[in-house]
């Protein structure tokens, strides 16, 4: 796929949400996965239902909230997304989750504008959700010092913060099983790029995850 077609398919539906890409410029040594958190690693978050009145409105508040007081923007506002290769949808990449030929997702970075609609025009691109008031993202500040995950439920939609993932021994030790156990359902090119981080990290990074 080329540059235009990505810009096309992709770039533009994020920037009508108020999301513009700036491409190549993810920082080096940025880690490539969180999961495997628990709640002694979270931050902050928040939960609304379906039936919440004015639900794309009160998600975009408080999702805007949690990024300022977690440190997701910095001082220019941009921060890191979560976007899966090519021109697939989030919804496509749900229902490949389990297949080791989809491709895995990579970062890209992005400066959020002063016109924006994450929850809900941002959700409707289909690649920050399902559709408007269903989101589906992971999102880091350029740092790496706060992860934010949206995702939606059987009653309604769940976002969670979660401070300084790259000390989480929770998230570290999910990441080594990933890299030490095969299976059928990780892409092999995923694994790689979670080894590859985890074999890099500094001493010092090393010494503040196992306080």
């Amino acid at each position: 796929m080329g540059t235009q077609e990505r810009d096309r398919k992709v770039y533009r539906p994020l920037r009508r949400a108020g999301l513009e890409v700036i491409p190549d410029a993810v920082p080096d040594g940025t880690m490539p996965f969180v999961a495997g958190y628990r709640a002694e690693d979270m931050a902050g978050g928040f939960s609304h239902r379906y039936d919440t009145p004015r639900l794309v409105e009160r998600l975009n508040e408080d999702w805007y909230d949690l990024a300022v007081s977690s440190g997701l923007l910095d001082d220019r506002r941009e921060f890191l997304v979560q976007l899966p290769q090519g021109t697939r949808t989030h919804r496509a990449a749900l229902q490949n989750l389990h297949s080791d030929s989809a491709a895995p997702t990579l970062w890209t970075r992005v400066r959020l504008l002063d016109h924006w609609d994450i929850m809900g025009r941002g959700a409707a691109s289909a690649f920050l959700g399902i559709h408007a008031g269903h989101p589906g993202f992971a999102m880091m500040a350029l740092d790496g010092s706060v992860y934010v995950i949206a995702s939606t439920g059987e009653i309604g939609v769940d976002v969670v913060a979660v401070r300084h993932p790259d000390r989480s021994e929770n998230i570290l030790q999910y990441l080594e099983r990933i890299t030490f156990h095969d299976s059928p359902y990780v892409n092999r090119a995923f694994k790689e790029r979670i080894a590859v981080w985890l074999a890099g990290r500094t001493p010092a990074a090393v010494s503040r995850s196992n306080r």
